[in-house]
């Protein structure tokens, strides 16, 4: 070996470049496997992928040719084994996601221990082909630091008589050549895409699986590492005076058409009720009335359903965030980031949430979740959003250690000895876990036959699901025992999709899951309910819904204003008809209950794909364009606030700029 190790190194000494070749033709080899591991729809690589990711692949490695060999040698090396890494990682994060890895995630890489048990579920034996070379690589570069100075010294006498310039304009030269050969492989190609069919690829809110399909994998994490640059080192783009003024009165807009429906009936109903919030982990409606082996999944949630308000086409507004997206969106009524969590990124930027609207009137507020409070950087976040009281892992007694850490049954029973001495009217958010991926539960906690699902991943998020079902049944009798029930709203919602994507597994829940639509629909429809404390208005509610009505829902039954509130939702349970409700997704799909538009991977509004609900089949996409053009907009004024903390900068008309994230005037 070492003998193989010693010739290798002195005659890629002797042929410069040729290393940089090498590298150039393993990475193509890779990136080639990675998009096949990817399987993204319409996304098979084409010759003008290749051609991207060449140039791509060039312009992260020209400088190396300014090194001598070893040095040269150790840093492809480096290269190689980082970008090997990544693309391996991506590949995991997108069946659990998908998305791809942005900066934002990786800062939040102290989650990853966590999610070991998901992370094992996700790998397969192929995804390792990425990294195969690293079994040679990383012996060689430690020969190559060990005894390459020795092995090169006979080489650099016999060379010693050369002048030194002539091997600077050789390796400066190279260096050049490589460079303007990478920048135009790469921008040509990539400008033609952006100056026709991919027009404002860079410019729209687009998922970020649309600029990986325009600039390849690695051209999708350059231009994700400008983009975090600019929004928290360079400094953003100013909001002029004129942007911060056509924000605000977008948002007006929203809190007028709120305003405008105080006359209803509804409104200040249950003014003085207890609220009672229950966000449940991966809890979709999918499997809601259904039975499994003589067994109905979730027996608690159907007789829920038949008590409360049942709103049947309720979808999840999530992305990268995951639960933490769900309970920005639930709570703060406005959209996530469509690249990490604004809990992590944001969480000093002003907001106005449900518990500092509920405390304004009078309200304590809690949040119960049983894990590590930094976790999402929860206990940062909670105290922005004004809650009285965050109660995390450190409060609880493990005594019923399941899945992620306390299992939902604990979990509520101690939350309850909590809740049952809370000064009243109170506000109580809870957050369950146990029914989380990868959804494993010991022997004892499986009550379910699930028949031919026994042994998939299917079958076990169907057992945490009905474990997850018998404790909310536990606290709904909690609540009725406290005498609580009668004087509280409780809420109930579905976080975010169970991340499975494998759609053989969902044969007896769907009419067709070969159909787009019907997998759409699915993946992004969660439960929600509303138990009043009288019981009333309960039934089945098919007009569309999202994450960001849950809150402004809440001020109209318990008749606080949500006219003031710079918020995009509008309440859901009303009698008198509000305004036609337009639900949109952080990556730029929406329903309003007629069609369903899906944007298309290249990010042009005119090849996406517009659905008839009624009937499921497609239609002219002409049909969906404006209201696209709308959710855009609901998209773009959402992450001016975010991005650029302007809740606190409405009535000034000055221009705020966002340095580092942080609005200066």
């Amino acid at each position: 070996m070492r003998q193989a190790f010693r010739f290798s190194l002195i005659w890629l000494d002797r042929l410069v470049a040729v290393d940089l070749l090498l590298f150039a033709i393993a990475m193509l080899l890779k990136l080639y496997w990675f998009n096949r591991l990817l399987s993204v729809l319409y996304m098979d690589m084409t010759r003008t992928d290749a051609i991207i990711e060449a140039g791509a692949l060039l312009l992260l490695s020209f400088w190396t040719l300014l090194m001598p060999a070893r040095g040269r040698l150790l840093a492809l090396i480096g290269l190689n084994l980082a970008l090997s890494f990544l693309l391996f990682s991506d590949v995991i994060y997108y069946r659990y996601f998908q998305d791809l890895i942005t900066v934002p995630v990786l800062l939040q890489l102290s989650q990853v221990e966590s999610l070991g048990g998901s992370i094992h579920t996700l790998l397969r034996p192929w995804d390792f082909w990425l990294l195969a070379d690293a079994v040679i690589l990383v012996p060689y570069a430690v020969y190559v630091i060990w005894k390459g100075r020795e092995d090169l010294a006979e080489r650099r006498v016999s060379s010693a008589g050369k002048p030194l310039w002539r091997k600077a304009v050789l390796r400066i030269g190279g260096s050049a050549a490589v460079f303007l050969l990478g920048y135009s492989l790469f921008f040509t190609n990539l400008n033609h895409a952006t100056d026709t069919w991919a027009k404002g690829l860079f410019e729209k809110n687009w998922w970020n699986l649309s600029i990986y399909n325009v600039a390849g994998g690695l051209g999708f994490h350059g231009y994700d590492v400008y983009r975090y640059a600019q929004l928290n080192w360079l400094g953003a783009e100013a909001v002029t005076a004129e942007q911060l003024t056509e924000t605000e009165l977008w948002m007006q807009d929203r809190g007028n058409a709120r305003k405008a429906l105080e006359q209803d009936p509804l409104f200040g109903a249950y003014k003085g009720s207890n609220v009672l919030m229950v966000q449940m982990e991966s809890m979709q409606t999918f499997m809601l009335g259904k039975s499994i082996g003589g067994t109905e999944i979730t027996p608690n949630l159907n007789k829920l359903m038949e008590e409360s308000a049942y709103f049947a086409n309720f979808y999840h507004q999530t992305s990268q965030g995951r639960t933490s997206d769900a309970d920005f969106a639930v709570n703060c009524s406005l959209q996530p980031m469509k690249s990490g969590s604004v809990f992590i990124q944001y969480a000093s930027h002003d907001f106005q949430c449900l518990p500092e609207k509920l405390k304004d009137n009078g309200y304590s507020a809690s949040v119960f979740h049983p894990y590590q409070g930094g976790f999402w950087n929860r206990n940062v976040m909670y105290k922005n959003m004004e809650y009285d009281q965050f109660y995390s892992l450190k409060h609880y007694t493990m005594d019923e250690p399941l899945g992620w850490a306390l299992g939902d049954k604990s979990f509520y029973r101690q939350s309850m000895d909590v809740v049952a001495d809370l000064p009243q009217p109170f506000h109580a958010f809870m957050i369950s876990l146990t029914s989380h991926h990868p959804y494993k539960l010991p022997k004892a906690e499986k009550k379910l036959n699930v028949e031919e699902l026994d042994g998939t991943i299917m079958g076990d998020y169907l057992q945490a699901v009905h474990y997850a079902d018998a404790a909310l049944g536990e606290l709904v009798e909690r609540l009725k025992a406290e005498g609580l029930w009668e004087k509280t709203i409780f809420v109930l919602y579905g976080d975010h999709d169970n991340s499975i994507q494998d759609w053989d597994l969902y044969q007896r829940f769907m009419d067709n899951p070969s159909d787009p639509l019907e997998r759409e629909q699915v993946i992004k429809s969660v439960p929600l309910l509303i138990h009043l404390p009288d019981g009333a208005h309960a039934g089945r509610y098919d007009a569309v819904g999202g994450q960001l009505d849950v809150s402004p829902t809440l001020l109209h039954l318990l008749g606080i204003s949500a006219g003031e509130p710079y918020w995009l939702g509008q309440p859901l349970l009303t009698e008198q008809t509000g305004a036609d409700r337009l639900v949109t997704q952080r990556n730029g799909s929406w329903t309003d209950g007629k069609h369903y538009y899906i944007p298309s991977a290249d990010g042009l509004s005119a090849n996406g794909k517009c659905y008839a609900v009624d009937t499921g089949e497609l239609t002219d996409t002409a049909a969906c364009l404006p209201l696209t053009e709308s959710a855009d907009t609901e998209l773009m004024m959402s992450d001016r606030i975010v991005i650029g903390d302007l809740l606190g900068s409405f009535h000034n008309s000055e221009a705020v700029e966002v340095i580092g994230g942080q609005p200066s005037e």
